[in-house]
């Protein structure tokens, strides 16, 4: 075996010498530097950027897998920052801020004015709203946290018009499936942020490990009113009127 490579080292060798014999002399210099083409300019170029240029070899699969997961989420990430970009910069005319803001479930009447009596004193009514795809029930006075609405500001008064039932001490009304005639009044007090929320993901054996935080953006209301049913009247004590008192059972006595 030794034998045979030393052989195939010295024909190497010799072809290597005889075509540089017979080949006519150049100079490095010569070959570096191509000739101008009068067709096509071609920039002048130095001989060392020829071999500027960096190569990275990966000699295991998983290096490739990660670079193309990464490369993946990287182009996800991006897509949605785009996404949340162009909302935010598109323009709505105010007939496309309506019809968005009565598919979720509000409408806008514009800001709060200092000479507004909107908070009132507590009343024994309650009702089922929904915003977007969540319900809540709420009464005069309460505080509920929704996800962020869009085309409100603080101090802007709401009108929930998507009331699935109200009820009272005395009746209840259920709606098929929104009660058209009732109405729930909000005031806007403020946009906040939920606490943190940590995303971690990881694929064993594959040093895949990502870590990434989440704040969801609320909005903040004050229910002030709720209107479609009848209200009881209330007592100076702060009890209804119309209330349903129980009585005291009769027990027959034994002769």
């Amino acid at each position: 075996m030794a034998n045979r490579r030393c052989l195939q080292s010295l024909a190497r060798h010799a072809t290597a010498l005889i075509y540089l014999n017979k080949a006519p002399p150049f100079s490095t210099f010569e070959v570096l530097t191509p000739k101008p083409n009068p067709a096509t300019t071609i920039p002048n170029l130095e001989p060392w950027t020829l071999w500027s240029q960096s190569r990275h070899f990966s000699s295991s699969k998983s290096d490739d897998s990660e670079s193309d997961v990464e490369m993946e989420e990287a182009s996800d990430g991006e897509a949605e920052n785009d996404e949340a970009t162009s909302d935010l910069d598109r323009d709505y005319s105010p007939e496309e801020k309506e019809a968005e803001a009565a598919a979720i479930g509000y409408r806008v009447l514009g800001p709060l004015q200092r000479s507004d009596r909107v908070f009132k004193e507590y009343e024994p009514v309650f009702a089922v709203i929904q915003i977007g795809s969540h319900q809540f029930k709420v009464s005069n006075g309460d505080c509920i946290f929704t996800e962020r609405l869009k085309f409100c500001e603080v101090n802007d008064k709401l009108i929930l018009n998507k009331v699935l039932l109200l009820g009272s001490p005395t009746q209840t009304i259920i709606g098929r499936p929104i009660l058209p005639d009732a109405a729930v009044h909000a005031v806007v007090e403020e946009h906040a942020l939920d606490a943190k929320v940590i995303i971690f993901k990881k694929k064993r054996r594959k040093n895949y490990r990502r870590t990434k935080g989440h704040r969801q953006e609320l909005t903040k209301l004050r229910i002030t009113d709720i209107q479609g049913i009848e209200k009881p009247e209330m007592k100076t004590d702060g009890k209804p009127l119309n209330a349903a008192v129980k009585k005291p059972e009769k027990i027959a006595a034994t002769a």
